[in-house]
Parts: C-alpha cells; structure tokens; sequence
C-alpha cells in the first residue's frame, strides 16, 4: 500500500521545506504556488501552476494543504478549492489562521460535504523539514485519514488530535503566548548580563545554562548560536511580529483570565517601535509642571540617583515577641 498523496498550496518557507520532507519518506506531493517553484520538482513532487491542476492530480479523498499567511487569503483560496474539490475531500490549514475563524471555515465547508483540519504547526521552517510538532482539530474521521502523514512528519509525540474544528488553532494560538513570555524573560536575562559591572562571557553562560540547569531550552539554545553568529547584541531593536498573540490577549479579556506576563511580553514590542515616545514626553512635560524637573539627561540628578542612599533597608527592631498573623 502506497502512503497518502498529499497537496500543498503555498511553497514558502513552510509548504516547501513540509514537501521535500514528505518526498523524503515516501509520500508523493503536488505542489502549488503563485511563484514558479522548479526547483522543488523531482520524482516525488510534482508542482502545478494552478489548484484545477492540483485537484486533478490528487487522488480521492483529497488531502489539500494550505501554507499561506492568515486573513483574507485563506479565505480567498477556499473559495477557489471548493470549485475544483468533492465531497469527502480535507482541507487543512497549516498557517497561524485565528481559532475562530477556523470554526466558521469549517462549519461553511461542512455543508459542502468537504472536511475541514486546523493544524496548528510548531518548530519553524526547520520542523517542517526534519520533524514538527502538530496541533491538530477537526473531524476524527478526517484527522484519521491523515494521521499516518502526521506521525511520519512531526518528531517523536509530536501529534496530537486536540479536539474539533478550532482546538488546534486555539491551542497554537496559547503556545504562541507562552513563546512571547519566555522570549522576554530571557531578553530581560541579557539585559542583566549586559548591564553588570564585570564584563561576562554570554556566549559561554548561555552554553552553560544549556546543560542541566533550569532554564536549558530551544531559545537558549538559539539565543547562543545568535549571538555568536552576530557577534553579539548588533542587530537593530525593531521587533516586528505578525500579531497572533494581540489575538490570544483580546481572547484573554473576553475570557476574563488573567495572563499578565503575555499581554506585558505584547507591550514590549511596541516599545521597541516607538522610535519618538510621546509617552515618555508627556511624563517629562508632567514632572517639569509639577517638581521643576529638567527635561533631557541631568548630570545632578544622576548623581542624587546613584547616590542618594546612604544605608540600606532598616530592619524592625527585635523584640522576642512574635507577630500576630492576622491582626485587627
């Protein structure tokens, strides 16, 4: 028995290295894209100009992919598989489409009888070349058809069917948050490393914290392997993103749950766009009014800040009597 033929529209950095992976362990691909790819061609991989041609390659059921950025687009590409697609046919979506959308897309392609998967995808370009990690909601029936190609591609337990329509782009969407928290708790660790007042090998601590300490992660990882191919901290400090997390924070306010470390992580990136904070002036504008304070750097006052302090904190006196827990 041959493995499931699968289609693939959108080869960019996802659809593609997905199908040179899928080529590799022996699952025949038709590929589409708006760019010519020829150089993804070979025995295992066929690329088509257009999704009339796609559909008439793929046997049925049909297993259709879709790589492409979330919004409109996603929307756009449906539209056009339903002229060409059948009943019992599965569309998934790969990108980072919002859950809710998810479950009206596949609520509208049930009354067409065609299937719908959210699959939410982890591990970067790389993952899909070597192994991801999938998310993945919808129809056990259809989730089913395509398990075999999920296990073969995703790492070792990287699989796993979330629930119906929606749950796989919910829970990519909440992964999305934590990655948010925990790339500013290790950028705020820099700062810290950066601001002491020895000088410290970076490089050699994060290797160091890869090996058996608490924090040992992919990102540290990756910070190190940065940080030495940029030769430290020279990159510019725009951070830009594609938004999916203001969703999970908007979602969170809706839901009333509290997620105040990944709405802050949010924030933080705003910061890093604000080139003219009109914030930062207002406060100076505000503190001039009401203390006469300078606008502009004020050699005086940094001094009054490192300075100013002579002792340290002042401890309550000892007294041998123990205090109340809960006093009235």
């Amino acid at each position: 028995m041959s493995n499931t033929q699968i289609g693939i529209v959108g080869l960019g950095k996802m659809g593609a290295a997905l199908a040179l992976q899928a080529a590799e362990k022996g699952y025949p691909v038709v590929g589409m894209d708006i760019r010519p790819r020829p150089d993804l061609e070979s025995e295992m991989i066929n690329v088509v100009g257009s999704l009339q041609e796609l559909a008439k390659r793929l046997e049925r059921p049909r297993k259709v992919f879709m790589y492409i950025p979330a919004g409109a687009a996603v929307d756009g590409i449906i539209a056009q598989l339903l002229e060409v697609l059948e009943e019992g046919d599965i569309i998934v979506d790969g990108g980072n489409s919002y859950w809710g959308d998810s479950i009206r897309r596949a609520r509208h392609l049930k009354e067409r009888g065609i299937h719908f998967i959210d699959c939410g995808t982890s591990g970067g370009p790389g993952g899909a070349r070597t192994g991801a990690c999938y998310m993945v909601g919808g129809d056990a029936e259809a989730v089913a058809l395509l398990q075999d190609f999920f296990v073969a591609t995703a790492v070792p337990g990287g699989f796993l069917h979330t629930g119906t329509a929606g749950t796989g782009h919910y829970v990519k969407l909440v992964h999305n948050g934590i990655e948010f928290g925990m790339l500013q708790a290790i950028a705020e660790g820099m700062g810290l490393l950066t601001h002491f007042r020895e000088k410290l090998d970076i490089s050699a601590i994060l290797q160091l914290w890869n090996n058996g300490s608490v924090v040992r992660s992919w990102l540290v990882e990756l910070m190190k392997k940065t940080y030495d191919q940029e030769g430290g901290f020279t990159v510019p400090s725009y951070i830009e993103d594609t938004g999916e997390v203001n969703w999970l924070v908007a979602d969170a306010l809706h839901m009333e749950v509290p997620i105040p470390v990944i709405t802050q992580s949010v924030v933080q990136l705003f910061t890093s766009r604000d080139k003219d904070p009109t914030w930062a002036k207002a406060i100076a504008m505000m503190r001039h009014g009401f203390g006469g304070h300078p606008y502009g750097e004020d050699a005086g006052i940094r001094h009054e800040r490192q300075f100013g302090r002579v002792g340290e904190y002042e401890q309550p006196e000892q007294t041998g009597e123990q205090p109340e827990n809960n006093p009235k």
